[in-house]
């Protein structure tokens, strides 16, 4: 929405005033995933929620590249990362505990790999004249010109280079442009990994972990525990699994896919065809419940995440209902 707390609460309070049909690009919400998660915990299949554990992989290149070399790499020219990628999930965590209100908040987290005193022995400042590049996995010639030679043409190389990429255009644009540059020659300086646990109403609790150095690239994994049940998602296979502790048996619930087969949206797994097509009903209807992600809910969750990056950079718990 906005990289301050006062930035946020000002456009709600605008969109409040003048009655602003406003939606926020939280896609994961969105998500057959997360519609279906949410379906079940209010059905009281897995009883009261005590504890929800959510992950998010970045994925060790997609990180290189996104966070190291690209636009949200320095917090004084873009944000901190996790208000930059993982606002999605605290929204989520949110809109699966429901009406409970955060009491306490607290985040670790640091820049750990991608630093200077990190870099290789010989190392270049650019991997396209380094004697050592072929020793890293971070390598802008494995992470563009590799995939570019086995006929990838989209993200991310799209992003290196303007127009149609070939492979002259995208040589160069590593040899003088961001993305080429050494991971660890770089002006980055957002984290690399982070936690955060928060404590709701009533004592239920919730935990957030955020990697780059993961295999798989943005497949969220979460497990929600209950009083009666518990359910464990990974993001993108076809069914949630739900646990019944009475009849100790397992189910899964299939996801409906709905999206058309020919539409250009599928960014995000499809959601981004979800939240569109929502938001322009909302709009034909003049019914701002079709958006699942409106002012006040993305205000909710944001300041969670100002709140959990003051306390990372503070080092200490941050009462919220004082």
């Amino acid at each position: 929405m906005a990289v301050t707390a006062e930035d946020c609460q000002l456009i709600v309070d605008v969109c409040n005033t003048h009655g602003v049909m406003l939606a926020v690009c939280h896609v994961l919400r969105y998500l057959p995933e997360s519609k279906k998660i949410k379906e079940v915990i209010d059905s009281g299949i897995i009883g009261d929620v005590v504890n929800i554990r959510h992950l998010e992989p970045i994925g060790f290149w997609h990180y290189a590249h996104s966070f190291v070399r690209g636009n949200w790499r320095n917090e004084a020219t873009s944000c901190f990362s996790l208000l930059a990628k993982s606002c999605h999930d605290i929204d989520l965590i949110t809109y699966w505990i429901g009406d409970k209100k955060c009491t306490n908040i607290q985040s670790f987290g640091s820049l750990n790999h991608f630093t200077q005193k990190n870099k290789p022995d010989g190392a270049s400042s650019r991997c396209l004249d380094c004697n050592v590049e072929e020793q890293c996995p971070y390598s802008a010639k494995k992470i563009y010109l590799d995939l570019f030679n086995k006929g990838h043409r989209g993200w991310p190389i799209d992003v290196v280079t303007e127009g149609v990429p070939d492979i002259e255009s995208l040589t160069e644009c590593l040899r003088v442009g961001p993305y080429g540059r050494c991971v660890y020659d770089c002006d980055n300086d957002v984290v690399d990994n982070q936690v955060v646990n928060f404590q709701f109403e009533g004592g239920a609790t919730a935990s957030f972990s955020m990697i780059a150095f993961t295999e798989e690239v943005c497949k969220r994994k979460v497990t929600i525990y209950g009083t009666k049940g518990e359910i464990n998602c990974n993001f993108g296979d076809p069914a949630i699994n739900v646990f019944d502790f009475l009849t100790r048996q397992n189910t899964k619930h299939f996801l409906e896919k709905t999206i058309p087969p020919n539409t250009s949206m599928m960014g995000h797994s499809g959601a981004d065809y979800h939240l569109i097509n929502s938001f322009v009903t909302a709009l034909s209807e003049n019914d701002a419940s079709k958006i699942l992600t409106g002012p006040t809910d993305t205000l909710k969750s944001h300041m969670l995440v100002f709140a959990a990056e003051k306390s990372r950079k503070e080092g200490k718990v941050i009462p919220l209902l004082q």
